[in-house]
């Protein structure tokens, strides 16, 4: 066969456009910084790509949840700490206010004057919002859980640790998703108690003059003290439970990322050498096709 001119010109030009591609990718994954920048240099690369993409993302969303989850956690606990530092200046007025030897009729009405101040704070502890949502509600968290207005506190079942006791919407829980299938209840179904130390407040608020009922009432506060460290454990537990879950979704994001970055991310040295490599070839392909085609076409890349 018969080679001519045009076949060496073609072939010269064919290899170094190929070499010119070659270069261009090199160059393009050095400015990104990514092994593929479209579909089409690598399907599978991109595949896996977006998988771990979305897991990131999956475990950036489940940490704002988990945030979400710790400000009404936090702000539950500090509210029952005040509606317990409230029962315990309570205690301490309903314990002198028993002492019959020493209190008279006025003394004993001025406590029960600070007493009402004691109970209209835990009505306002018991409507304590999170944003917008009232937190001691249930899932009513658009309405307060005491409601002066509408007679105070809503109904409620007189048993909610009974499951055979239908619950109102007042004592349902609210759960947020924090984890693939796990959920982290986010609030205290505290209106049955914060309902038992209003009508604890309205006992005492009915005492006589002479002081008989108040050695009742210092129990009475002790059990509802009880209550709240209660409750107040039973947040703590949970907020542990959601730093375990933070723990678990940053070695998640870790191991999401790390795969993501194996799967994209270029090695730049090796990168760099094939750069250099690349050249060298388009170099010595420039050199060669110079040798092999007409000596003018020379003349006029020199």
């Amino acid at each position: 066969m018969r080679v001519t001119q045009s076949m060496l010109s073609n072939n010269m030009l064919r290899n170094l456009s190929t070499s010119y591609n070659k270069m261009g990718k090199l160059q393009e994954q050095l400015s990104s910084g990514k092994k593929v920048n479209r579909p089409s240099d690598d399907p599978v690369v991109v595949m896996k790509g977006m998988g771990y993409r979305m897991q990131v993302d999956k475990v950036a969303t489940f940490q704002k949840n988990l945030g979400e989850v710790n400000n009404w956690l936090d702000s539950s606990d500090d509210a029952l700490d005040g509606v317990g530092q409230a029962l315990h200046r309570a205690k301490e007025l309903v314990t002198n206010a028993a002492n019959t030897g020493a209190m008279t009729p006025e003394d004993r009405e001025k406590i029960k004057i600070e007493l009402v101040q004691l109970q209209k704070q835990i009505q306002d502890l018991a409507n304590t919002k999170v944003g917008d949502k009232y937190i001691f509600s249930g899932t009513m968290t658009d309405k307060p859980l005491y409601d002066d207005g509408n007679g105070g506190y809503p109904q409620l079942s007189t048993n909610p640790n009974n499951p055979a006791t239908t619950l109102t919407a007042y004592e349902k829980g609210i759960e947020i998703e924090v984890f693939d299938g796990v959920s982290l209840k986010v609030n205290t179904a505290a209106g049955e108690m914060f309902k038992k130390i209003n009508d604890m407040f309205e006992g005492i608020s009915q005492i006589g003059a002479d002081g008989e009922g108040f050695s009742n009432g210092i129990s009475t506060i002790d059990g509802l003290m009880n209550d709240v460290l209660t409750a107040r454990a039973d947040i703590g537990a949970r907020s542990n439970r959601a730093e375990l879950m933070h723990n678990r979704l940053e070695m998640q994001e870790g191991a999401a990322k790390k795969q993501q970055s194996e799967n994209e991310d270029i090695d730049y040295e090796k990168v760099i050498t094939e750069m250099i490599t690349q050249e060298s070839i388009h170099r010595a392909a420039l050199s060669v096709g110079a040798r092999i085609i007409q000596p003018s076409l020379v003349d006029f890349l020199r």
